[in-house]
């Protein structure tokens, strides 16, 4: 018989309004969802569908002006600043800038530090916080005794990025949320990236979301994907299901607009 899955993340009727009136934009419009333990899911849309807004929502940087999101099958509660840190354990991000997700005075070390009392490594041992932080630099491929005592900046965007994967080796939350992790790193870059984010998956059994515009990678990776056009998901089932067999005008548009290496680009519709 096989396992039942567990709902980690469900949202109900999900919408965000900003301004009022005229100037009113839904950018988030009545969605729901059901995010399992362990799965991979891909919210692929283009810019502006609504997609980042979500991922705010999700991790607690926006309130909802209507519905609901419910954790680990009950409603999510983080009105107090406990309860929010609380939850972040639990649920943590990776953003498309790694140059605007550290703060610029803050070294390295202060970082990962901050990883490990997040988790309760508050009163372990000097020794044994650097053999954590050694350990987490290493499953990135980065050394730690050459990045101690220097400052965020000072490494290169990829390297940025491998260290915005270690703070997740170290907090290891259910859920994480990757939006446009690899865009602005090289290739090669991307591929090490994913192949550690989907070996961080395989140790923890952590839920992956990841926010994209990049339908290749949602096929590659997902288990589910979700389809978003104008706040709304259009279209959501496996990655065989929507990218083989799609069944929305939309979605054959994301699809017809990957260039093909065989093929004659189509430019008529740039």
């Amino acid at each position: 018989m096989a396992e039942e899955r567990k709902v980690c993340l469900r949202g109900s009727k999900l919408t965000k309004v900003f301004g009022l009136g005229r100037q009113k934009t839904v950018a988030v419009d009545h969605v729901d969802f059901s995010f399992y333990e362990g799965e991979i899911v891909s919210i692929v849309g283009e810019s502006g569908s609504g997609k980042t807004t979500l991922a705010k929502m999700l991790l607690g940087l926006l309130n909802p002006t209507e519905g609901e999101v419910y954790f680990q099958g009950k409603k999510r509660d983080i009105g107090t600043h406990k309860k929010k840190k609380e939850y972040w354990k639990n649920i943590q991000a990776i953003f498309q800038d790694p140059f605007s997700s550290y703060n610029i005075f803050h070294k390295i070390d202060s970082v990962l530090l901050d990883c490990i009392n997040m988790r309760g490594g508050r009163k372990f041992s000097h020794t044994k916080k650097v053999e954590m932080m050694t350990e987490a630099c290493g499953f990135v491929n980065l050394k730690f005794e050459e990045l101690t005592n220097k400052y965020p900046f000072e490494l290169s965007g990829g390297q940025m990025q491998r260290l915005m994967i270690a703070r997740i080796f170290l907090l290891k939350p259910k859920i994480l949320l990757a939006d446009e992790p690899t865009s602005m790193i090289d290739a090669c870059s991307r591929a090490t990236i994913l192949d550690m984010l989907m070996q961080l998956r395989k140790e923890i059994g952590m839920t992956i979301i990841f926010i994209t515009h990049d339908i290749g990678l949602a096929y590659y990776v997902s288990d589910s994907v979700y389809i978003m056009e104008h706040g709304k998901f259009v279209e959501s089932g496996t990655a065989d299901e929507v990218i083989l067999h799609p069944q929305e005008a939309y979605t054959q548009r994301l699809i017809n607009d990957v260039p093909k290496i065989y093929e004659e680009w189509d430019l008529s519709t740039v």
